[in-house]
C-alpha cells in the first residue's frame, strides 16, 4: 500500500510537470483575440501565478476531491467527461480480459496434458505468434478480413456484440497467448509431482485430477500474470480504441493529448493509475485465496 501511494505521488508529479512544460495553460483557455490583462486573470485564476510547490500542493488537493478543473474541449468537469467514457473501456476491457482468461487457460490445459501431440503443436505455434504480433497489426488484419473483404462484422463503433467482437479479439489476442504459454508451463510442473502421481494411484478420472487437483495449484503464477495482463489490456485500449473508433477513455486520453486539454489529460491518467494501483493490491489478496499457504497481514 506505501508503494502504490508513492507510485501515484510520482505519476501526480509527472503529469503535473508534462502538462506545464508543454505551453501555458491560460494562453489556451483565453479567447484568440484576448488582451495581457485578460490571461493574466485567467492566470490568477487558476493559480497559476503562485509558485510551482504551492501550484502542485493545490494539484494534489483538488485531486484527491476529484477536481481536475473543467475540459477546455467539452466545457464540462474533466473528472466527469471520464467517467462518462469509462463504460465503453470497461465493456472493452472486461470481454478481452475474459477471452485471454478462458481461453489461456483452456488452450495451456490442453497442450499440457497431451504433451508431444499435434494439439501441443499448435499451441505452442500459437503462443509464438500470439507475441510476435502486436494487437494494432492484428486489429488492421481482423478488419481488412473480417469487415472489407468478408462483411461480416462492423469496421467501427460501439454497439452490440457485433461491434465488440473484433476490438476485443484484438486486444486480447498478446494476452491468450501469453495466459496460454505460462499455464501450459505451470501445469507440466504440477502434474509431475508426487500428490498428482498419489491422486491417479487412487484411482480417480483423469478430468478430476486435471482440472480439480492440478489446475488449482497451477493457476497461482496464472493469477499473477491475470493482474499484468489486465494493466496491459488498460495501456493497449489506447491504440485499439484508437484502430476501431471505439469511444472509451483510451481513445479520450489520446484525443485530449492532441487538444492540449490539460484537466482531462491530468484527470484521466490520475484515474487510470489509482485503478492500476488498487488492482495489484487485489492481486496480491487473491493469492492468499488461491494457495491457502500464502498469508497476508
Amino acid at each position: 500500500m506505501i508503494l502504490g501511494i508513492v507510485t501515484l505521488i510520482g505519476v501526480s508529479l509527472i503529469i503535473f510537470i508534462a502538462a506545464r512544460l508543454s505551453g501555458d495553460v491560460a494562453l489556451l483557455l483565453a479567447p484568440q483575440d484576448a488582451t495581457d490583462e485578460e490571461v493574466q486573470a485567467i492566470r490568477v485564476q487558476l493559480g497559476l501565478d503562485k509558485p510551482i510547490p504551492v501550484q502542485y500542493y493545490i494539484f494534489v488537493k483538488n485531486a484527491m476531491r476529484g477536481e481536475f478543473g473543467e475540459s477546455v474541449r467539452y466545457h464540462r468537469p474533466a473528472i466527469e467527461v471520464v467517467i462518462g467514457r469509462l463504460g465503453g473501456t470497461v465493456e472493452l476491457i472486461g470481454t478481452a480480459f475474459l477471452l485471454a482468461i478462458i481461453m489461456g487457460i483452456l488452450l495451456g490445459t490442453t497442450s499440457a496434458t497431451r504433451r508431444g501431440s499435434w494439439l501441443d503443436q499448435i499451441g505452442k505455434l500459437f503462443a509464438l505468434l500470439g507475441q510476435a504480433m502486436p494487437g494494432f497489426w492484428v486489429g488492421i488484419m481482423v478488419i481488412l478480413v473480417f469487415s472489407v473483404e468478408l462483411g461480416w462484422l462492423p469496421t467501427s463503433g460501439r454497439g452490440g456484440i457485433s461491434h465488440l467482437l473484433l476490438p476485443a479479439l484484438s486486444m486480447a489476442w498478446y494476452s491468450i497467448a501469453s495466459t496460454m504459454r505460462v499455464t501450459r508451463s505451470s501445469m507440466l510442473d504440477v502434474l509431475d509431482s508426487e500428490y498428482i502421481k498419489m491422486a491417479r494411484a487412487k484411482g480417480n478420472p483423469e478430468r478430476i485430477v486435471v482440472w480439480k487437483h492440478a489446475l488449482r495449484n497451477a493457476l497461482i503464477p496464472v493469477v499473477a500474470l491475470g493482474g499484468m495482463q489486465l494493466a496491459h489490456l488498460l495501456g493497449g485500449a489506447v491504440i485499439i480504441e484508437s484502430v476501431f473508433s471505439w469511444p472509451g477513455l483510451g481513445s479520450l486520453i489520446v484525443d485530449a493529448v492532441y487538444a492540449r486539454d490539460y484537466p482531462l489529460v491530468q484527470a484521466g491518467v490520475i484515474f487510470i493509475s489509482t485503478f492500476l494501483i488498487f488492482l495489484n493490491l487485489i492481486v496480491d489478496l487473491l493469492f492468499g485465496l488461491i494457495d491457502p499457504r500464502i498469508r497476508y497481514g
